[in-house]
């Protein structure tokens, strides 16, 4: 039973996670192209740079924090069970974005052509966005991808970086990113399953914020004097 269970709980090789990260860039981009219907939407272009931008980044920059990488990639015991039903209805609605967006603006034009300044600002919010989420996970180690009190790693509370200002700047990171990729991709449309996964990012915060509360010691202190979730002066 416990050689089993030490099988269970075994991290993939950092290297098989950097591979099944680019794989998961590679069926993006093919998916995005193939649904659109045509090579030259030049949308989903830009917007798969982006996010080759943003891998290759956090595949240079953390290199030398890799446990933070492998944690994400198999978090270790002790997530919540509420929070083994998030990415089950998380996965597939933001696979959608890209889906309606490419079949949308690529494909049938249901849309319509956005003007310029939508594009602008939706790439400017979405690098933003992406840089601001890799800055909270330089400086939060327990950057995890499931929500579990982390005793394995010496969880403790963070208070330095986006962490100052707000206590889940990665939930921020991530509503803005869903939002702006629905409009770099061309699509209204797609802000629909966009605002779903918002809904959903909204009620875990909630959910984890209590989480933390009840079991990290410090955190109802910090949360104390950052009074905000997720945006500041609202909520």
């Amino acid at each position: 039973m416990q050689r089993n269970q030490s099988k269970t709980n075994k991290k993939p090789s950092y290297l098989k996670v950097m591979i099944r990260n680019w794989l998961f860039v590679l069926l993006i981009s093919i998916s995005i192209f193939i649904l659109a219907g045509r090579i030259n939407y030049w949308q989903g272009w830009l917007f798969i740079a982006g996010y080759i931008s943003f891998f290759l980044a956090l595949s240079v920059l953390f290199v030398n924090k890799k446990d933070l990488i492998l944690e994400r990639a198999k978090p270790g015991p002790g997530t919540k069970s509420w929070d083994k039903f998030f990415f089950p209805l998380y996965v597939p609605t933001t696979f959608s974005i890209s889906t309606i967006a490419a079949l949308d603006a690529g494909r049938f034009n249901w849309t319509g052509n956005l003007p310029a300044f939508a594009y602008i600002i939706s790439y400017i919010v979405l690098v933003l966005s992406l840089s601001a989420s890799l800055w909270a996970m330089w400086v939060n180690k327990f950057f995890s991808t499931a929500v579990r009190i982390q005793t394995d790693r010496g969880h403790h509370v963070i208070r330095s970086g986006p962490y100052r200002f707000i206590r889940h700047p990665g939930y921020l990171t991530g509503c803005l990113a869903h939002i702006c990729t629905a409009l770099a991709l061309g699509s209204l449309w797609a802000l629909i399953p966009a605002s779903l996964a918002v809904l959903l990012i909204i009620i875990r915060t909630y959910l984890e914020d209590k989480t933390l509360k009840e079991e990290l010691p410090g955190y109802s202190e910090y949360a104390q004097n950052v009074k905000f979730r997720l945006l500041p002066h609202i909520w």
